[in-house]
């Protein structure tokens, strides 16, 4: 099972505000998917704000350059 899998699936699993932020999937630009999740925060705001900002630290981490940017696929 894939990283993005499991933390998809621990976001799907949780009961606190959280959220899980992935780069979009395109078989044209990508060949990889690059995600960031944050569990049973305060807040949905602040889920979201550091789900977007592990993503982006992932992406940066692997020198991404190319496919899509980050962003927020699922929230609660």
């Amino acid at each position: 099972m894939s990283p993005c899998t499991k933390a998809y699936k621990a976001y799907v699993a949780a009961s606190g505000h959280s959220a899980y932020a992935t780069t979009p999937y395109s078989r044209v630009v990508s060949l990889y998917i690059l995600c960031g999740a944050r569990l049973n925060a305060p807040s949905q705001k602040v889920a979201e704000d550091l789900a977007m900002k592990s993503c982006l630290a992932t992406r940066t981490h692997y020198k991404v350059t190319n496919g899509g940017a980050c962003e927020i696929a699922a929230s609660k």
